[in-house]
């Protein structure tokens, strides 16, 4: 699987999500994607306690550990590459979580409009 060209929703170079927990469809820390990546795990979100209770109650239990799969569970404040359309879901619901915009892909945009992103955004260098 190659991936699609690293490039942000700002058009710029796509920079790193998260590496602890490491995130991303490749597992590298990016929010990269290619045409194997279903989901488009292309959003880079800082996890809230509220959203993460919003996707569990929607059926994607991020929070909790799944050892087998060596996932140990997100927890507010960790970054990881969402799936556009369950962010772009909890948006509407009202419980978006912030985003970098430097780190989420330019696929994203498929599925959600770039004022949306915009209204979540939150500087890298706010970490």
């Amino acid at each position: 699987m190659e991936p699609d060209e690293s490039v942000n929703v700002l058009d710029g170079p796509l920079i790193i999500c998260g590496t602890d927990p490491v995130t991303g469809f490749f597992r590298d820390g990016f929010c990269n994607t290619c045409a194997a990546d279903q989901g488009s795990h292309t959003v880079c979100a800082v996890m809230t306690a509220e959203f993460l209770a919003f996707s569990k109650y929607v059926g994607n239990d991020l929070s909790t550990p799944r050892p087998e799969f060596g996932f140990a569970g997100l927890k507010p404040g960790d970054p990881w590459c969402l799936c556009a359309g369950r962010f772009r879901q909890a948006a509407d619901e009202g419980c978006g979580p912030k985003v970098y915009l430097e780190a989420t892909h330019k696929r994203a945009l498929e599925a959600v409009p770039l004022r949306i992103l915009q209204d979540h955004a939150i500087d890298t260098a706010d970490e």
